[in-house]
C-alpha cells in the first residue's frame, strides 16, 4: 500500500460517501484511477464494508448495554443463537470474569429484559451481568490515521 492508498483510506474513514471525483482531485488523481484504487482495496479486504452511522436514539435503541455472559460453549450454535437476536450488535469471546461480552441496543428496559431472556435460553448459559450506559462520552469505529496504516 503506497501513500495514495493511505491516503485514500483515511479520507474514505471522515466520509465513506464522497465521490470518486472528489477522492481522485485530493490524490492527484482522475475519478477512473481513485475508482480502481479504492476497488483493489476492497479486494485486497483492507475496506470490509462501506456504510452509514445511524443514530441510535433517532432509530428508537436509546438503551445501550454491556452483558458479561457466562457458561459454556462459544461455537457454532451458540453463536447463531446470539446473531438471531437483532438487538445484538456486538459479541466477543473473553477472558476475564464471563466467557462473553456482548453488546446490546435496545427501545427500553423492558426490551433488554426481553434480550436477557432470550440469551439465558442459549444452550450453556448460566448467568449474566448486565451494565446499562447512563451517558456515552463518545463512541468510534477503528480510524486508522494515515501515519499508521501500514505498507506491505
Amino acid at each position: 500500500m503506497d501513500n495514495i492508498d493511505k491516503t485514500l483510506v483515511s479520507l474514505l474513514q471522515v466520509d465513506a460517501g464522497q465521490s470518486y471525483a472528489a477522492l481522485g482531485a485530493a490524490v492527484g488523481l482522475s475519478s477512473g484511477a481513485a475508482h480502481e484504487r479504492v476497488r483493489k482495496l476492497r479486494e485486497r479486504g483492507l475496506i470490509r464494508r462501506t456504510t452509514i452511522e445511524v443514530d441510535p436514539v433517532a432509530a428508537g435503541r436509546g438503551v445501550l448495554s454491556f452483558v458479561l455472559v457466562e457458561g459454556g460453549a462459544w461455537m457454532g450454535a451458540s453463536g447463531e443463537a446470539l446473531l438471531a437476536i437483532p438487538e445484538i450488535e456486538e459479541a466477543h469471546v473473553i477472558a476475564g470474569p464471563a466467557s462473553l461480552l456482548v453488546k446490546a441496543r435496545t427501545a427500553s428496559t423492558r426490551e433488554l429484559q426481553e434480550v436477557l431472556r432470550r440469551i439465558f435460553e442459549i444452550e450453556g448459559v448460566t448467568g449474566t451481568q448486565t451494565v446499562m450506559v447512563l451517558e456515552s462520552f463518545f463512541e468510534r469505529g477503528l480510524h486508522v490515521p494515515h501515519q499508521e496504516l501500514r505498507t506491505e
